[in-house]
């Protein structure tokens, strides 16, 4: 491949590490108008997802016109197809910190339900595997992919705990449902930001072997 074209996936890959940072910032604000108790927090969040939806498409027009004009073959194209599927994932996460915004809004209008401690310590761990799913990606480390999706059996573990939690306070006392409800679909949100951070892992290890991992739950590399 000329040089222009590495030139061009590098500034392609550079958007994909802007939306990722912005995509981490989301999460963090959220879970921060939670915990605080401060909605004025959400704005922000709302006004970065039109940031990450244009770059979106701008991460997909340049990927398919690259494409194009340079009709990559094996390793160059696997990358370029990879990218978009990528930035798809990041902009599915900010998807969910914005879904989460509304949940926090009907929260905070109430009392709270619980001790807050569950959430954020999902959130952390969805954070710093986002990051390091898109720091594999960056470096092209198929070893750091497969280590990053192995905490997400984690953040299920805290999802299922948390789940009967909240259905114990909501059988102890029918009040406590619509914040229990609440609750639960923040958690949900978070964990699937977990998933999406996995993908990209997938997608990495895809990048760097040619091997689709997606459906090879029983691959021993998987852990």
């Amino acid at each position: 491949m000329p040089v222009k074209f590495d030139q061009s996936l590098s500034a392609l890959t550079g958007k994909l590490l802007t939306m990722a940072q912005l995509a981490e910032e989301m999460v963090h604000s959220v879970i921060r108008a939670l915990t605080e108790r401060n909605p004025a927090l959400l704005s922000a969040v709302r006004a970065d997802e039109k940031r990450m939806d244009q770059l979106q498409r701008e991460v997909d027009d340049e990927a398919v016109e690259m494409i194009g004009v340079y009709t990559p073959v094996a390793a160059d194209l696997r990358m370029l197809l990879m990218v978009a599927r990528i930035n798809g994932e990041l902009e599915r996460i900010g998807d969910q910190a914005v879904d989460i915004c509304y949940n926090v809004e009907n929260l905070l209008a109430e009392d709270q339900l619980k001790p807050l401690e569950d959430i954020p310590h999902m959130a952390t761990i969805a954070e710093g595997m986002l990051r390091r799913a898109v720091n594999a990606f960056a470096t092209r480390s198929a070893d750091e992919a497969r280590a990053v999706m192995k905490r997400d059996d984690e953040v299920d573990r805290i999802n299922d705990a948390l789940f009967q939690e909240l259905l114990a306070l909501m059988d102890a006392d029918p009040k406590n449902i619509h914040r229990a409800l609440g609750l639960m679909l923040t958690a949900r949100a978070i964990e699937r930001m977990a998933d999406h951070a996995v993908n990209i892992c997938e997608d990495t290890i895809y990048i760097m072997t040619g091997t689709d991992i997606r459906h090879l739950p029983d691959d021993p590399q998987n852990g």
